[in-house]
């Protein structure tokens, strides 16, 4: 009979643990993709129709009615651009299935309790991914759009091509969606109690300088793009503060019933006096 030392015992089991996360992985993954194909394929069906007209208006609402056109200078760049769009808009239209993938992956490593919350981080994530997607879409891209094609002396007029325009619309509204979740993180942390309000507040000055590389990375390079995504992004962050703080709240008093749900210690209980 071979045994086993402890330490190479300990080793095995979490190389186990390890491939057997690996394979959840792959499992999510496997999942997910397909959905996002299914949403792909619906969505590259009304690409032309709908979606094309939607992403065009706030460009064509800053342009004379006289340059309403957009180019493209490749024979494929027009084919690309709709399997572009498609896949950018499967996944803002299968979001909550992808969003359910990610929390059924960690699920397994929280406790009974903390599972149940599958519904509301969904809600939660869903809702401030699109909610960023239509801040830039409906705040950002009109007055960024303006400017820009108004910038410059009378004589010169946008030669905008397909792919450019139709990328800079997608990347915009897929980052400030990603932008969007820092308060579902910092809230989901803080309810973990890896995160806490008093951290947060010391940590206010940094916080606005990431603020500010995130807004200058994600934004276009303008002061006003800049300051638009700032604000909002500020505000989520004051929020989660203070959402953390009515957690940190909640699990004291929680704290303070238990203590107080105690009998008093009797040194003389079950002796003969």
């Amino acid at each position: 009979m071979n045994i086993i030392p402890v330490d190479q015992q300990h080793t095995n089991q979490g190389m186990m643990g390890f491939w057997q996360h690996l394979d959840e992985l792959k499992v999510r993954l496997k999942k997910a993709l397909i959905v996002f194909f299914v949403g792909f394929g619906i969505c590259y069906e009304y690409t032309n129709k709908y979606v094309f007209q939607f992403l065009q208006k706030p460009l064509f609402d800053a342009l004379p009615e006289n340059q309403h056109k957009l180019y493209f200078t490749s024979l494929f760049e027009n084919f690309l651009t709709h399997l572009k769009i498609a896949g950018y808009s499967s996944v803002f239209l299968v979001s909550p299935y992808l969003f359910y993938q990610i929390w059924a992956f960690i699920a397994p490593g929280l406790h009974p309790r903390e599972r149940k919350l599958v519904v509301p981080f969904i809600l939660a994530t869903t809702l401030f991914f699109l909610a960023g997607g239509a801040f830039s879409y409906y705040v950002l891209m009109p007055v960024g759009f303006k400017y820009f094609v108004q910038y410059g002396l009378p004589t010169d007029a946008p030669l905008l091509t397909i792919d450019a325009y139709y990328g800079t619309c997608l990347k915009l509204m897929f980052m400030f969606g990603v932008a969007f979740e820092l308060p579902v993180l910092m809230v989901t942390l803080g309810y973990f109690g890896i995160l806490n309000s008093e951290m947060l507040r010391a940590q206010r000055k940094n916080a606005i300088i990431a603020i500010t590389v995130i807004a200058a990375f994600i934004a276009p390079p303008d002061a006003i793009s800049m300051l638009l995504l700032m604000a909002p992004l500020y505000l989520m962050y004051e929020g989660s503060c203070v959402v953390i703080s009515i957690f940190e709240k909640k699990r004291r008093l929680n704290q303070k019933d238990v203590v107080q749900a105690e009998p008093p210690y009797d040194p003389f209980n079950g002796q003969s006096r």
